[in-house]
């Protein structure tokens, strides 16, 4: 029976490793100043000049990134380590890679907890295949849920560009259009 149960665990080991490979890492660059603040509960990251986020199925290039991330480690030291990011606020010329899709913006805030970047400052959204653009004021993207909310408002409404739609009209002979006679 032991033997059995080795066995087993021998052949399902290789699944489970394969099932859940580890994310690569997150990796910053930037061509100017980067700093680093810690709190007693919070380190604070900040890069300047042609910065570029490279991470788990998403690229962020931009002018400007503040990185918010929960403290880890002994809060007598001098500077704390990363822990789970808590946002990443990106500002000017932003353009966000990921999947299918792109996002060019002024500002773009991720928060990676609640699976949600908030985009704004002209946002568009469009599918690499130019099948669809989508802008607004203010646009959410939802991880994992390929779904988009365009908060349009009064003096600057939702727009959503998609491919044509076949006629569904009338020929001016009162036919239908695309039918044989």
């Amino acid at each position: 029976m032991k033997r059995r149960l080795s066995l087993l665990s021998a052949l399902l080991l290789p699944l489970v490793l394969l099932a859940a490979p580890e994310p690569p890492p997150t990796v910053i660059e930037c061509a100017g100043l980067a700093e680093t603040i810690s709190t007693d509960t919070e380190t604070i990251a900040t890069f300047r000049d042609k910065v570029v986020v490279s991470g788990n199925n998403l690229k962020i290039f931009c002018d400007f990134l503040q990185v918010v991330a929960l403290r880890k480690g002994d809060p007598a030291d001098t500077l704390g380590g990363y822990g789970n990011f808590k946002s990443l606020v990106a500002t000017g010329n932003v353009r966000i890679v990921q999947g299918d899709r792109e996002a060019t913006c002024g500002r773009a805030e991720v928060f990676p907890g609640e699976d949600r970047i908030v985009l704004s400052e002209a946002p568009v959204v469009r599918s690499l295949d130019d099948q669809y653009v989508a802008t607004g004021p203010r646009l959410v993207l939802y991880r994992g849920q390929r779904r988009a909310v365009i908060e349009g408002q009064p003096d600057e409404r939702a727009r959503i560009t998609l491919p044509a739609i076949k006629d569904l009209g009338f020929e001016e002979d009162g036919k239908p259009a695309g039918r044989p006679e």
